[in-house]
């Protein structure tokens, strides 16, 4: 079964989202008495344990979306994080909204963008390949920091421009005689992606603020990829086509407000103070995993409830009593505001996003009582299959007679092995993906792709 959670002493049993999704409205039945003399945290990783968790995040209306993490509306998503509202044909992506269609490797991407691949931070952009920064364009190959653009390769901080490659202007026939030219060396994609990675995101429309990529911002401190968002500190993917305010250590949230320590929160929350996979919520504290609630404190999985704390029901006054002794207590004691401890992260540190922003030495780490992967991660590959190393995917890509690069499909039928050893395959909805737009096999697993993506500079 494919869960993000790993198996170790922080957690108890896993079970499918559809089976978990059944026993949602009896999970008050589940609860903790809350203990006035005991550690909070302790006692809500007390609950954290008792309940059976899911295995992805499914928050509903999707169709071939099991292998995916937290999903919405959405159709053929596949080993992808976070893609929501009327998504579809999704492949080894990160942060995918709003009617998005064809994203493959790529990771933030909003706004009805379509035919994008290989690209970071792309808003209503189509066929956009091998870049990043992209705002409102079409037609972008290996380019960065492009506003309302049309036909461009390989070039950086343009706006209102087309039929320009390398910042240079042509006409349209020798514009389109020169990208013919230049798509055929296939082989320099990887290395011109990998150049343009280390160029610095330009921000636009903002007063005030500091970071990288930030489109119409104010007043924004260390935020990155984020758009529409007024007054907030240390924000990463924070946006909405409302200006939203008031935000603080936040990853992935939209149409939202007033709220601090989110880990993907969406649509007209507020005020979800230290709280993850949040939706349409409100006034929610200390929790996980969400949908239609309100006013509830340190509660798990709950869909549909109000007025609970550690996922107990009471009666409203009762509610807003008990949860005015906790907060009290929690300011007194200094954990007020605190994120969730070390005690109850049930995952690897070096497995999480945190690692992809910055390299963590296993001594900070460990000092902190996080939980770390040493060994690596192993992958059962059957003896009768196939195995390629990368040098040998040149077999599998030629051209015709027209020049274009054709795959084999019998590529499906085999298993990649990276030069770092990671093992990966071509499925068919990539293959049909590549194909149509004249790219080459993938040469890194998965994962690393779309690592490439966090690459804030």
């Amino acid at each position: 079964m494919t869960s993000k959670f790993p198996v170790n002493d922080r957690t108890e049993s896993i079970r499918k989202s559809s089976e978990f999704e059944k026993i949602r409205d009896n999970l008050t039945a589940t609860w903790y008495e809350y203990h006035q003399n005991q550690p909070f945290f302790l006692q809500y990783a007390h609950l954290f344990k008792s309940i059976g968790l899911w295995n992805v995040v499914d928050f509903g209306g999707n169709e071939n979306c099991e292998f995916a993490e937290c999903t919405q509306l959405s159709k053929n998503v596949y080993l992808s994080f976070v893609t929501v509202l009327g998504c579809e044909n999704i492949l080894y992506s990160f942060s995918v909204k709003d009617n998005s269609v064809n994203i493959v490797n790529s990771v933030m991407v909003l706004w009805s963008s379509n035919n994008v691949y290989y690209s970071a931070w792309v808003k209503s952009g189509y066929n956009i390949f091998f870049s990043k920064y992209i705002y409102d364009s079409a037609d972008m190959r290996f380019c960065t920091n492009m506003n309302n653009c049309q036909e461009c390769v390989l070039c950086d901080n343009l706006e209102n421009a087309s039929y320009y490659i390398r910042n240079v202007q042509l006409e349209k026939e020798e514009y389109a005689k020169q990208k013919k030219e230049i798509l055929k060396d296939k082989w320099q994609f990887a290395l011109w992606y990998d150049n343009i990675s280390s160029v610095p995101s330009k921000n636009i429309a903002c007063s005030d603020s500091e970071g990288s990529f930030l489109l119409n911002c104010e007043n924004v401190k260390n935020g990155h990829m984020s758009f529409n968002v007024k007054n907030a500190n240390n924000i990463i993917m924070a946006f909405s086509k409302e200006v939203n305010e008031n935000y603080g250590d936040i990853l992935c949230a939209w149409r939202s407000t007033d709220m601090y320590g989110g880990v993907v929160t969406w649509t007209f929350s507020s005020k979800v103070y230290n709280s993850m996979m949040i939706s349409n919520s409100s006034n929610i504290y200390y929790s996980y995993f969400l949908e239609n609630c309100s006013f509830c404190l340190w509660c798990i999985g709950l869909k549909n409830k109000q007025f609970c704390i550690l996922n107990k029901e009471y009666p409203k006054e009762q509610r807003f009593e008990v949860a005015n002794k906790i907060f009290e207590n929690m300011e007194s004691d200094w954990t007020l505001w605190q994120f969730f401890p070390w005690s109850m992260n049930p995952f690897y540190f070096n497995d999480t996003i945190a690692s992809l922003i910055k390299d963590f030495t296993k001594e900070e780490i460990v000092s902190q009582w996080y939980l770390r992967r040493d060994e690596e991660i192993k992958v059962d590959i059957p003896q009768w299959v196939d195995v390629l190393a990368i040098k040998d995917l040149v077999q599998y890509q030629e051209f015709d007679a027209t020049g274009e690069r054709k795959i084999n499909p019998e590529i499906l039928k085999k298993i990649i092995k990276d030069e770092k050893g990671n093992y990966y395959k071509i499925v068919p909805m990539e293959l049909e993906f590549l194909q149509k737009h004249g790219l080459p096999l993938p040469e890194i697993h998965r994962l690393e792709r779309i690592k490439l993506g966090f690459n804030f500079k």
